[in-house]
């Protein structure tokens, strides 16, 4: 069955819930993956006999694969459609688990690392075209909701590698069957994806492209949210140990009760986007944030300041998956806004680390909140080139395209590139 007005398959209501289920697990995997290997990271480095700065420029790498393949994403879904190409990139980025295991040295870490990210990024971007896809068939919010299951995902993935460690488990054997289990779930979640396909009369993506230019002011915000986000996780237990002088336990508590609340913000938050909008929603998030930020730069004490980073997570919590949105309804290349939104945030989570200790190191870490606090102002300040992002408030349907149907069709069906 298809739309007579648009020529593309047609779905029922049954379809398109099992669909947004289907999604929501490959979510889930994609962070599994992650979190399993973050959780090893000390035994890959030991594995591989590779010093603290050797393995800062390895973890680059992953970045820098992402940003490289990310544009690729877009001509593999034309080619395959979107349920092939997120069964292929999925079932490529679940199998690269096992590549850093098996680096003996540097250079072949780099190698693997490489491939790692360059499979995660194409991976992502399909799974978020998919995902505005059938928010859009929905007609409410559900993108918060994905984000997350990636972060359960991510937090099931690192309890699992935590076991793993306390059990002294090989790495190798570790993403070997980590690996196994998250590919098998993964390639079942994906026989229930819509099979959205491009017109036979559609000119295909580019093969590589840069992001248009609505993609920029979009990705600005998302830059600011990843940005504040990688500084909180990585240094908050930091900036309660050393600026005031918690103890270990404390300043560890402190960075998972971040993650936690970033995770549990992410499952409230589609009522709220479906409430109030997604330029509202992020306004106000903006400046739960930057409120937060103002409470970390300024605690006399460690209580405060655990309560300015649960602020800052609450506030970050659904921007970015409001910019994946925001991309996929926006024109005329919602394809390309994807990739590019996608880039960026990845590039400013590679950033976001080095130039916090950077800026720590020549001032203080209160000064590099300080720029936190600066960034979440801009979320706030920014919000309203998210207006896309509300369903109904994107660009008009074009000739021969259904009213009501917005860029996230065109955008899941190459949603890259």
């Amino acid at each position: 069955m298809s739309d007579t007005s648009t020529g593309r398959p047609a779905y029922a209501a049954g379809q398109v819930r099992k669909a947004r289920y289907a999604v929501a697990t490959v979510f889930a995997v994609h962070g599994a993956v992650a979190g399993s290997f973050a959780s090893r990271v000390p035994w890959v480095a030991d594995h591989a006999s590779v010093s603290a700065g050797q393995l800062g420029l390895a973890l680059a790498m992953p970045a820098l694969g992402a940003s490289l393949a990310m544009p690729l994403a877009g001509r593999i879904a034309h080619v395959l459609g979107v349920r092939a190409a997120q069964r292929l990139l999925l079932a490529a980025w679940t199998l690269s688990l096992v590549l850093p295991g098996l680096a003996p040295n540097l250079l072949t870490l780099c190698l693997a690392l490489f491939v790692y990210g360059a499979t995660s990024g194409m991976a992502d971007v399909v799974m978020n075209a998919i995902g505005v896809e059938v928010e859009n068939r929905l007609d409410r919010s559900i993108m918060s909701g994905l984000h997350g299951m990636w972060s359960a995902g991510a937090l099931l993935g690192s309890a699992g590698g935590t076991l793993a460690a306390h059990l002294e488990a090989d790495g190798r054997l570790h993403f070997a069957v980590a690996a196994t289990v998250l590919t098998v779930v993964g390639l079942v979640a994906c026989s229930w994806l819509l099979d959205i396909r491009a017109a036979v009369d559609e000119e295909p993506p580019p093969r590589f492209a840069l992001p248009p230019r609505s993609a920029l002011l979009i990705g600005a915000i998302g830059f600011c949210a990843v940005f504040a986000e990688g500084a909180s996780l990585d240094w908050s237990a930091v900036y309660l140990r050393d600026v005031l002088g918690s103890s270990a336990t404390l300043a560890a508590a402190c960075t998972t009760g971040f993650t936690l609340t970033m995770a549990l913000a992410r499952f409230a938050g589609d009522p709220v986007v479906d409430r109030f909008g997604a330029v509202r929603s992020v306004r106000v998030s903006g400046a739960l944030a930057a409120l937060g930020g103002v409470l970390v730069v300024v605690a006399p004490h460690p209580a405060v300041a655990m309560t300015g980073f649960a602020m800052l997570g609450l506030g970050i919590a659904v921007v970015v998956p409001l910019c994946f949105a925001a991309a996929g309804r926006s024109g005329p290349n919602p394809s390309q806004a994807i990739a590019g939104v996608a880039t960026i945030t990845y590039t400013s989570g590679l950033v976001a680390p080095g130039a916090i200790g950077a800026l720590a190191e020549a001032t203080s870490l209160v000064v590099s909140f300080a720029l936190v606090t600066l960034l979440a102002c801009g979320v706030a300040g920014l919000a309203g080139v998210l207006r896309a992002g509300d369903r109904g408030a994107g660009p008009a349907p074009g000739k021969g395209e259904q009213a009501g149907s917005s860029g996230a069709s065109r955008a899941s069906e190459h949603p890259a590139g």
